[in-house]
């Protein structure tokens, strides 16, 4: 510091304190805009209101999704991983009240660097996030208005000025779609083999054939057809009508006296190896599928979309069918809903999920044969912490203490 006096007359001095240096930027922030103009992609939009526009610095123009209750989001690509530090949100009139800004290194596992519940719109800016990512995603997940969807007119990131790390290969594939989509069922068909049948390779199951012990006799195929509750035999039967005198066709009258029971009477010995053997036939193969998505995939799909849930959602759906029946999945969902609001009913997805998963865990350790739930605890519960409500790729879990994984689409 540098001491000046001024002499004023008549004896008085001001004595005026001058910096050495005098820098303009030393308060300004040294971020810059990172995101103008980089390719945007968003769950959905409507009314030619893409995601880009939310990056095109045109403030006359905005992303606005599909409208109604429920989740949406909005993804932008850096190109390479970037320190975030700040995100400048301009909402249009339809906002969204409960939102999360993340970062992702994959554009499939989310990291918060916001959470908030009670966004008001108009322009947010959001600072010191500390975050880090190739992708930055603004996830929607209840409406600030009682009609519409959401939208944003612009979405601008910043981050220093340094040079980006080097690339990370993008997640490609149908991010935002359901499970209707066949790579998604795909997805799901192999997470609940991984827990069924301890492979993902969920077609090299359709000969598996044993008591597990559960009290529901033997379980058998890819999602554990039961001769205690009553699939079994709807597999068989419908195999017998598609092509009479295969080697199953003697068990009928066995498989409805069984039916509810764990017995093996008039099963035992030769069932077994005689449903090892059709299973090679490329109809009972057909059959297994087609009362799979008949029995447990079509109705838990349809019941989660009518709950407003995205692909996550849909297959914790599915796999409840799977274990307890499509019965035990509406008596689950209602317990969730007895303590969360569905998406579809304006509720915030995660915390439904979340309320889902704790009902589900709850019913299985209700049952002895079920009381393992690291299929919901180190799967389902794992993607639903890292807000991967659209099962995207790379997917990694556990389950039984094995652990699984799928790349990237």
């Amino acid at each position: 510091m540098r001491i000046r006096r001024v002499a004023l007359g008549g004896g008085i001095a001001l004595v005026l304190c001058v910096p050495v240096v005098i820098s303009v930027a030393a308060s300004a922030n040294p971020d810059k805009l990172i995101s103008r103009g980089r390719p945007a992609v968003a769950s959905s939009d409507r009314g030619g209101h893409p995601a880009g526009q939310a990056t095109d610095a045109d403030p006359g123009t905005r992303w606005e999704s599909a409208a109604g209750p429920g989740t949406q989001w909005v993804r932008i690509d850096l190109g390479a991983v970037r320190t975030v530090d700040r995100v400048l949100l301009h909402w249009g009139s339809q906002y969204a009240r409960t939102y999360r800004v993340q970062t992702s290194t994959d554009g499939a596992n989310w990291t918060d660097v916001y959470v908030t519940r009670s966004g008001t719109g108009g322009v947010e800016d959001l600072k010191r996030l500390g975050g880090a990512g190739r992708y930055v995603r603004v996830l929607a997940t209840q409406r600030g208005a009682d009609s519409g969807g959401y939208a944003l007119s612009e979405i601008k990131a910043y981050g220093p000025s340094a040079a980006p790390l080097p690339a990370v290969s993008p997640a490609t594939g149908s991010l935002a779609a359901g499970l209707d989509d066949p790579r998604k069922k795909e997805t799901a068909l192999e997470l609940v083999s991984s827990a069924e049948n301890s492979t993902l390779a969920w077609r090299h199951e359709y000969g598996y054939i044993e008591d597990i012990g559960d009290g529901r006799g033997y379980t058998a195929g890819l999602v554990g057809f039961c001769s205690g509750t009553s699939d079994l035999l709807a597999v068989v039967e419908e195999y017998t009508r598609r092509e009479p005198g295969n080697p199953l066709a003697a068990y009928l009258p066995a498989l409805r006296t069984v039916d509810g029971s764990d017995s093996h009477a008039g099963l035992d010995p030769g069932f077994p190896a005689a449903w090892r053997m059709a299973a090679r036939d490329p109809v009972l193969q057909k059959v297994q599928e087609d009362e799979r998505d008949a029995m447990y995939f079509r109705p838990a799909v349809r019941l989660a979309e009518s709950d407003g849930l995205r692909a996550l959602g849909q297959f914790a759906y599915f796999d409840a069918a799977v274990v307890h029946g499509v019965s035990g999945l509406r008596a689950i969902r209602q317990n969730a809903l007895a303590r969360a609001e569905s998406p579809a009913q304006g509720g915030d997805e995660i915390a439904y999920l979340n309320a889902f998963l704790d009902a589900r865990v709850k019913q299985m350790r209700a049952e002895g044969a079920h009381g393992d739930t690291t299929r919901v605890d180190t799967a389902q519960r794992l993607f639903l912490r890292r807000s991967n409500l659209d099962l995207t790729g790379p997917l990694t879990w556990q389950v039984y203490g094995d652990r699984y994984q799928i790349a990237a689409s």
